[in-house]
């Protein structure tokens, strides 16, 4: 039986130093829903709910990194999955998404349950 490599991942902390490296290096991509972009999100992201992922594979770009993140990173990481199987191989799932962005770099942002 062949078993499958992990979902890639990045933490909090290496995105933020991409992101203030290079930001055009990384293609942000949030698979929440819109309610949730309402009140809090990545400034520069690309916002796609994950029930419409499928849609909008031919729209994301294929000479970037994509980190794929949600509230706890849950649905990013089946996301980041999907991207794999699809062709995407350098995208990522934040890991712990937003609410541990939020907790671990940026204390300011809005927070929810």
């Amino acid at each position: 039986m062949q078993t499958r490599p992990p979902i890639p991942e990045i933490s909090p902390q290496e995105l933020k130093q991409k992101l203030g490296e290079n930001h055009e290096a990384v293609f942000l991509l949030d698979v929440r829903e819109k309610i949730e972009y309402d009140i809090v999100h990545l400034e520069g992201a690309r916002l796609v709910p994950l029930n419409t992922l499928p849609h909008h594979l031919d729209n994301l770009p294929s000479d970037k990194e994509i980190v794929v993140y949600c509230h706890h990173g849950q649905r990013s990481l089946y996301a980041t999955a999907y991207l794999h199987q699809n062709g995407y191989t350098d995208a990522r799932n934040l890991t712990g998404g937003i609410d541990r962005w939020a907790a671990e770099i940026d204390p300011t942002m809005n927070r929810y349950n």
